[in-house]
């Protein structure tokens, strides 16, 4: 049984978005409920804590110009990694009080691609954007319950998306010069027995790596098949999110959630950041923004 091993107690109410930095070998992940953007170096074991978050953030990734960009729940910012400072950008959505960001990530031409959603977790009032390197903000689809994982293709031809309430993940063809989308079909259904899809990556065989919240673990699946090809147990449920990361892009760093300070009952290390090192397969490296 492959089983993922505890890294970092964090203890964490919601950690999310894990991002690896392969010029500083740090993982940077956030808590949502805690509202704080944290460093982690495997190396040591230290877990730093950069900064302090006015409101829940959603997603984090590193800015090519040095900094991180966070999307928060009143809008994008930049985060200085040494100060702790965080300057807020704009909000594209000011008519939405009750929404919030959720997931994001980089496309190959360092535009991120992060989406909305209702922080009751209840309708359909979220969206997808594509925010350029200039910060001007697209609408890509709309309609969407809790707006999740986000991925890429080797070849850079398909974009992979969860929209969590749906339980799939769902797949466009992607543009990369333009940085459109279209052709939106399913290519893997979550059974309901083994919880709801949540964060994912994708690895350089391009099968997908997607969290299951609620289900204890992570699923690696195959996008063209909808087969699924294994499963990671991980000893937390609430399962969030996962990337690639190490020197050599062979491990695979998994967020948790805790129910409470605690953690719930039989899950003393929910809230923590696992990890697993599945012999021969590598993931790709994250793209800064580019602005």
């Amino acid at each position: 049984m492959a089983v993922a091993e505890l890294v970092l107690d964090a203890r964490a109410r919601l950690a999310e978005c894990p991002c690896w930095d392969s010029v500083d070998a740090l993982l940077y992940w956030i808590d949502i409920e805690g509202r704080s953007l944290h460093a982690f170096d495997p190396a040591d074991g230290a877990d730093t804590r950069l900064a302090e978050l006015a409101s829940k953030p959603g997603t984090v990734v590193k800015r090519a110009r040095g900094g991180l960009l966070v999307a928060l729940a009143d809008g994008l910012a930049f985060a200085d990694t040494v100060s702790g400072s965080v300057r807020l950008l704009f909000d594209p959505e000011p008519d939405k009080p009750g929404n919030r960001f959720n997931d994001g990530k980089c496309d190959a031409r360092g535009r991120l691609w992060v989406g909305t959603m209702a922080d009751s977790c209840e309708g359909r009032e979220g969206s997808l954007y594509r925010v350029g390197p200039d910060l001007s903000c697209e609408r890509t689809l709309d309609g969407v319950g809790i707006s999740n994982g986000l991925g890429w293709s080797p070849d850079g031809r398909t974009m992979y998306f969860i929209d969590t309430p749906t339980g799939r993940v769902d797949a466009f063809d992607f543009d990369e010069e333009e940085g459109s989308v279209s052709g939106r079909r399913m290519v893997v259904e979550v059974p309901r027995g083994m919880g709801s899809p949540d964060g994912m990556t994708v690895d350089e065989e391009g099968m997908l790596w997607v969290a299951l919240w609620m289900g204890r673990g992570v699923g690696r699946w195959d996008p063209g098949t909808g087969r699924l090809l294994e499963k990671i147990d991980v000893p937390a449920a609430r399962t969030s999110s996962c990337c690639f990361g190490g020197p050599g892009l062979d491990t695979l760093y998994i967020t948790t959630a805790a129910a409470g300070s605690e953690g719930p009952e039989g899950q003393p290390c929910a809230g923590g950041i696992f990890a697993y090192r599945p012999g021969g397969i590598r993931g790709a490296e994250s793209v800064p923004f580019a602005g």
